[in-house]
């Protein structure tokens, strides 16, 4: 049994969140917190196997900072769908915390129960370190040089699930300002979330961070993301496009990213697949090295999540298999 710890203030969500666990098989509540003090206390004491925490709570992310820091568990944030609430998560997902939901679906979508249920089964086996918690000072992007790019040019493809967005940050932030390629991320992230998530990320690199546009073609020295609400593709111009394919269970899905890739761009490519649970990313991943592109994917020991980097290693897409130091490093030293 997968004992959970709720922590929130909020009498609906609580409710909502108890609901979801009796509905569950497999997972069990261990307790429940109001304030972020006597969560801290009960967490310590109890040792659940994951908490879920409400972002806007009052001290949540001191909580999480905390917990971190003194009694490290697999945290799942809950998020309301208001810019406020969503920066919340950012900053408790960069001190820690695992991934984040939104809390608004699970009153109105019969599926986002199922969700939950199966984001906290995997975040139950994901191992966390104690970690101090580090203060940051924002940094504001860097204006980049305006080359237009073209199937010519070579490219960084990054795709990342859970667990993703810390992962993100520590390879990207290594790179250089003057950084010569472009770079494409494909991030899962839920609806409404990749804004805010953006933002925070563009406090922590050098790089100008955007979501990639119709049309638009990748400049170098510039870090683009797909939408949160469709695929994205390159085509033979070099030009983004979005695509929905019902097929695919992510939006966005990095294989379609990466299998474009492969098409246009072939041995132009350089591309790298993080952490995350199911095997999305693999088969494109295998495309790009058969194109002749480099390919290489997080080791286990830096990962939340095995799956994705695991599924690549066992087709055989994988050429290199590196921690995030190990790839970050290697990025900047392949251009």
């Amino acid at each position: 049994m997968i004992r959970v710890f709720l922590v929130t203030d909020d009498p609906f969500l609580l409710t909502t969140l108890k609901s979801a666990l009796n509905l569950a098989t497999g997972l069990g509540l261990a307790g429940t917190a109001s304030t972020a003090p006597q969560a801290l206390t009960e967490i310590s004491l109890l040792k659940p196997d994951v908490v879920v925490s409400d972002a806007q709570l009052i001290g949540a992310l001191r909580l999480t900072q905390q917990l971190m820091d003194q009694c490290p568990t697999p945290i799942l944030i809950m998020s309301a769908a208001t810019p406020d609430s969503q920066a919340l998560s950012n900053a408790q997902l960069a001190a820690g915390a695992i991934e984040a939901l939104p809390a608004a679906t699970l009153s109105t979508d019969p599926e986002a129960g199922q969700l939950l249920a199966r984001k906290l089964k995997v975040l139950a086996g994901v191992s966390v370190f104690r970690r101090k918690a580090q203060p940051q000072t924002a940094r504001p992007a860097l204006a980049a040089q305006h080359v237009s790019a073209t199937p010519r040019q070579k490219i960084l493809m990054i795709g990342a699930s859970t667990g993703g967005p810390q992962a993100l940050e520590a390879v990207l932030a290594k790179l250089p300002a003057h950084y010569p390629l472009p770079i494409v991320c494909i991030q899962h992230i839920s609806k409404g979330f990749l804004d805010p998530f953006l933002l925070w990320l563009g406090g922590k690199v050098k790089l100008k961070v955007s979501v990639a546009a119709v049309g638009e073609s990748p400049e170098p020295g510039r870090i683009y993301f797909a939408p949160d609400h469709a695929n994205l593709e390159l085509d033979g111009y070099g030009r983004f496009a979005y695509s929905h394919a019902p097929e695919y269970l992510h939006y966005p899905s990095v294989d379609v990213a990466f299998h474009s890739i492969a098409k246009h761009y072939g041995s132009l490519c350089i591309a790298v697949l993080l952490t995350g649970m199911g095997d999305d990313g693999a088969g494109g991943l295998k495309a790009i090295a058969q194109a002749g592109g480099q390919t290489i994917v997080q080791d286990e020991a830096s990962c939340v999540v095995f799956g994705m980097p695991k599924a690549a290693i066992d087709n055989g897409a994988a050429q290199k298999v590196l921690n995030l130091e190990q790839i970050a490093e290697l990025l900047c030293q392949a251009v």
